[in-house]
């Protein structure tokens, strides 16, 4: 073999062996704590091999042909191993892993200039943009899913001029995903917003913080584990990520700090000259992550991302991970989805605001549904039988797929013998109160959505534009409180925001001192208090129920409102002065209170 050959032969051999391996990876579930570490760590080692052996010779392999694209589909491919990893572990050095390669990928434009005519490599420039979008979008990088999703326009543009005979209708449905996406979501809408993810400069209140650090329950549970799956017909989404679980995933991880946060990160430079990365040379920083992650952040919980399941999946993943789950942990279930088919239509919501006798009248009009939905209140004054476990449901799956596809709240009992926070997001959510008294081990703590929103204006409600009211008030209660009012929070200036948050805040840190001190907290809500994730939702949680409840008159609102079970202490109630002294001057403050009716109004 002529020595000028081995080199390419080396490197086609060792491709191949890549790209083997990487096959068996691909595929594989994206949730069990051992799932595909071993092929992980061989696969990922296999590209590290291909990658330094491509540096190492560069200059003989493009003498030998190699083509640009060809390196930034190994660079694509360890970005989607990072990616696949943080999925699996929620670790977030991996997803800034992924980021990295992603970016030096488009920064080099590996994939621009490889030729018109080559449409197997414009489909690859096609997917890699598709990928980056959803790594950018995670991280937060508004700007970078702005630069890619002008490049992916452009390019299925381009390749609809050149290859007319070929049909692009999928990416163009894909483009317009991404641009339902970016115009609902507010970390676009609103720059100034605060992050969803838990952030220990915000979020960490020191008022309440000795009180947290001194709190001890007689047992203390360590959120491991979640579950997060949304299932509603044309929701909004991006790839397989929908605009519910994008919100409810970050809520539950750490926000990282340091130079991630530059908005125009530096050039990369050698002895003072700023790096050409158009040229054939160029190394990707492997070690950049180190510098964009917090190492003295704990790890994120996991999180397993189902997006539209079968029933079977859903449950086979709750076995999973509930298996697998540590000693002295608990694991978090958030289901949104619809409930039964046609018991309750989003679209009527009532608008809120009048007087209190419209909006009296207006809640009998739909005496018949409240009826309806009394049913699943039926157990409160009798003994439970198996029929209450098997009434409503949460419905998860195409229209006429029968019981199937039914989520009922007797599903969830085997799931009981391990601590579960359950949050369900749903019109049918107060079905799942029969679960309390019916575990099989340990007490479920029960987060349970109104069945109906609540907005200024029904426009507002419809979950496939906008999302669900009740998960955006868990991640984000300002955005969540000014959406159901119709504030524009985009043409209000920072101060006024800034004022409304001081108000939050002053406020949660005085919920989570009573809390603390509550002789009368439940010890399922005291197990978990510790947690910073679960202790922010509950608090949020508070405020949900207390700002619904100056709305809704108490006759006839149950439906309007949410549900905690077991009960929260009567201190931190909607009607303590506490609590609702927050939504009134919330309300004050941003001008709206001809929404609310207080106690002395």
């Amino acid at each position: 073999m002529a020595e000028e050959d081995v080199v390419p032969k080396t490197f086609r051999a060792l491709v191949e062996s890549a790209d083997r391996k990487f096959a068996r990876v691909r595929d594989l579930p994206s949730y069990g704590r051992a799932q595909g570490q071993h092929y992980f760590q061989k696969v990922f080692k296999a590209y590290m091999r291909l990658w330094k052996y491509q540096q190492e010779h560069r200059a003989e392999l493009v003498k030998a042909g190699l083509n640009r694209w060809e390196i930034g589909e190994i660079a694509g491919r360890i970005g989607q191993l990072y990616f696949g990893q943080y999925m699996r572990t929620s670790e977030a050095r991996f997803l800034v892993e992924a980021y990295i390669f992603y970016e030096a990928i488009l920064k080099r434009r590996y994939f621009e200039g490889c030729g018109v005519k080559d449409l197997r490599v414009r489909f690859k420039e096609l997917r890699f943009y598709a990928r980056f979008l959803l790594v950018s979008l995670i991280l937060n990088r508004t700007e970078m899913v702005k630069v890619v999703v002008e490049k992916l326009r452009a390019l299925i543009d381009d390749c609809k001029a050149n290859f007319r005979e070929t049909n692009f209708k999928e990416w163009k449905l894909v483009e317009q995903e991404i641009l339902r996406f970016i115009n609902i979501d507010t970390t676009f809408t609103i720059p100034s917003s605060r992050p969803f993810r838990y952030c220990a400069m915000l979020n960490c209140h020191p008022n309440s913080v000795p009180y947290v650090a001194r709190f001890h329950a007689k047992k203390v549970l360590k959120f491991r584990d979640a579950i997060l799956m949304s299932y509603h017909r044309n929701e909004v989404k991006f790839a397989e990520l929908t605009l519910d679980v994008y919100r409810m995933l970050q809520c539950l991880e750490w926000e990282p700090s340091g130079s991630f946060y530059q908005k125009h990160p530096a050039e990369p430079k050698e002895n003072g000259v700023a790096v050409d990365y158009s040229g054939a040379s160029g190394l990707i920083d492997m070690n950049l992550a180190a510098d964009m992650t917090d190492p003295a952040l704990p790890p994120n919980p996991r999180k397993a991302i189902l997006y539209r399941p079968s029933l079977t999946h859903l449950i086979a993943v709750m076995a999973t991970i509930c298996e697998e789950l540590p000693p002295e942990s608990i694991m978090l279930v958030y289901l949104s989805a619809s409930g039964t088919p046609g018991q309750i239509n989003t679209s009527h919501v009532e608008t809120s605001g009048g007087s209190r006798r419209t909006r009296k009248s207006m809640l009998t009009s739909h005496s018949s549904l409240e009826q309806n939905c009394s049913a699943t209140e039926s157990h409160i004054n009798g003994v439970k039988g198996p029929s209450d476990y098997y009434n409503d449901y949460l419905w998860l799956g195409p229209k006429g797929n029968g019981g199937s596809s039914n989520l009922y709240p007797g599903d969830i009992i085997p799931f009981t013998r391990r601590p579960l926070f359950l949050i369900i997001d749903s019109d049918s959510s107060h079905a799942f109160k029969v679960l309390h008294g019916a575990e099989r081990g340990e007490k479920a703590a029960l987060l349970l959505s109104p069945l109906r929103p609540t907005f200024k204006g029904p426009s507002s409600a419809d979950i496939t534009q906008n999302g669900s009211q009740f998960t955006l008030f868990l991640t984000a209660p300002l955005l969540a409180f000014c959406q159901m009012v119709g504030f524009s929070l985009s043409d209000s200036d920072m101060e006024v925001l800034n004022s409304a948050e001081s108000i939050l805040s002053t406020a949660f840190s005085k919920w989570e001192v009573i809390l603390c001190k509550s002789p009368s907290l439940d010890l399922v809500w005291a197990q978990v208090l510790s947690d910073p994730f679960l202790r922010r939702l509950i608090v949020r949680f508070i405020f949900c129920r207390a700002v619904l409840s100056a709305i809704w008159p108490p006759e006839g609102s149950d439906q309007y409102l949410p549900l905690c079970i077991p009960q929260l202490p009567n201190s931190l109630s909607p009607k303590s002065d506490v609590v609702q002294s927050c939504v009134r001057q919330l309300a004050d403050h941003l001008k709206v209170s001809n929404y609310f009716h207080f106690e002395d109004s």
